[in-house]
């Protein structure tokens, strides 16, 4: 449920926190600054400070000036998401002043950590580490050597163990700083991993949906157009015959628009179950039926086995198509079919004797190709083309051991 609605530390672990990064991976900018976590950070280093100027008497007490560089060191962090460099650079910049003229030590470090950590993450390290570096050797400067003539009156040199403390700090926020950035760099990848497996299965669902349309409508158009062209013809010599064509027309539309009417429902309701089952070999006598009101005789031999879904929609769209080819693109009137079943493969045979009219008996445009995909989208193979002896011959080898979930 926390992916689903986008909330929860899992969720935003795993996919990386609003505003981080779109789908494909490119930077995404908030809408609106940070507003909140800039004035609670800002709230924090004043009071913070305040109470840390109070156990340093001998540093220049806060003044207006003071609190002035404390607020430009905190407030350019409302757009560290828009402009990481050039807040990273003048945090760095505001401190490094507070520090020079001699001001209690506090939480001032923070929004340079927290600006030199947006810029990171957002793929600015130079720019971040060379504003970290530049406030570390400033500080080192006024430290070791300026403090002679810079407040207050009578400083010290500063000693290792408080630059060994400002060192550790910088090699802290490094550490955070390239942690985050690694883990951001995940996210973008995942994000980008998720977009194009979600791309390839629209494209896949795109083509199952373009195979079934073209299946369907192919084989119904070519009964309705055989038929169509008979009544036409009879319709003044034979009535009745007419009459008979015109039913077979109205049978075939009517089905033809329930398959279309399944098929479009997938898309009206996605995930949902369909309302019929998916047409398999248990309906060969139906198609041979209707092959045989086109004027197209077919002879089987063999019983078609008991398969998968998957399976059993691929077979019985590759035997539709390949009788649609025969009756659209074959002299022929007469079809044969032969199913061999063994060894966990289905070997269905489709010979028509030929000629060719106007086009390959096979067809030359989306059936052999979308038989194909039926076929390689199960490890199986189809192989289409003119036999030696005349007509054609589509073989398609299908594997038909498959688990339902395959």
């Amino acid at each position: 449920m926390e992916e689903q609605h986008g909330g929860g530390p899992a969720h935003w672990w795993r996919y990386g926190p609003p505003g981080w990064g779109r789908p494909d991976g490119t930077e995404a900018h908030p809408a609106r600054p940070p507003w909140r976590s800039t004035l609670l950070l800002t709230a924090f280093v004043l009071v913070g400070t305040t109470f840390s100027a109070h156990s340093q008497p001998d540093r220049v007490p806060l003044d207006g000036y003071a609190r002035v560089l404390l607020l430009a060191a905190s407030l350019p962090l409302l757009w560290r998401h828009r402009h990481p460099v050039a807040v990273a650079y003048g945090t760095a910049a505001a401190a490094l002043a507070y520090l020079a003229l001699g001001h209690p030590y506090g939480p001032v470090f923070l929004p340079v950590a927290v600006g030199c950590f947006s810029a990171v993450v957002a793929g600015h390290r130079r720019p971040a580490w060379t504003a970290v570096g530049l406030l570390w050797a400033g500080h080192l400067l006024v430290a070791l050597w300026l403090y002679r003539w810079l407040p207050p009156a009578g400083d010290r040199r500063a000693g290792l163990g408080q630059e060994v403390v400002v060192a550790t700090w910088v090699l802290a926020v490094a550490a955070l700083a390239e942690l985050a950035r690694l883990r951001r760099e995940q996210w973008a990848r995942e994000r980008a991993d998720r977009a194009e497996a979600a791309r390839r299965r629209a494209d896949e669902e795109r083509l199952r949906i373009a195979r079934e349309l073209h299946d369907v409508l192919a084989h119904s158009i070519s009964v309705i157009n055989v038929q169509a062209s008979m009544g036409l013809a009879l319709l003044d010599t034979d009535p009745e015959q007419a009459r008979a064509a015109l039913t077979t027309i109205k049978s075939a539309s009517k089905e033809a628009l329930g398959e279309v009417r399944q098929v479009l429902g997938t898309l009206r309701a996605p995930g949902a179950a369909p309302r019929a089952p998916a047409p398999g070999l248990d309906r060969l006598p139906e198609l041979v039926q209707q092959a045989a009101a086109a004027g197209l005789t077919v002879e089987t031999e063999g019983e078609p086995p008991r398969l998968p879904p998957g399976a059993d929609l691929a077979a019985f769209r590759i035997l539709q198509e390949a009788l649609t080819n025969v009756v659209r693109h074959s002299g022929s009137r007469h079809a044969r079919v032969r199913f061999e079943y063994g060894d966990g493969v289905l070997r269905l045979r489709i010979d028509d004797d030929g000629p060719a009219t106007g086009a390959d008996a096979g067809g030359s445009g989306n059936g052999l190709a979308g038989m194909r995909e039926r076929a390689a989208a199960l490890g199986g193979t189809i192989d289409a083309g003119p036999r030696p002896d005349g007509g054609f011959r589509v073989l398609a080898v299908l594997p038909s051991d498959l688990r339902e979930d395959q």
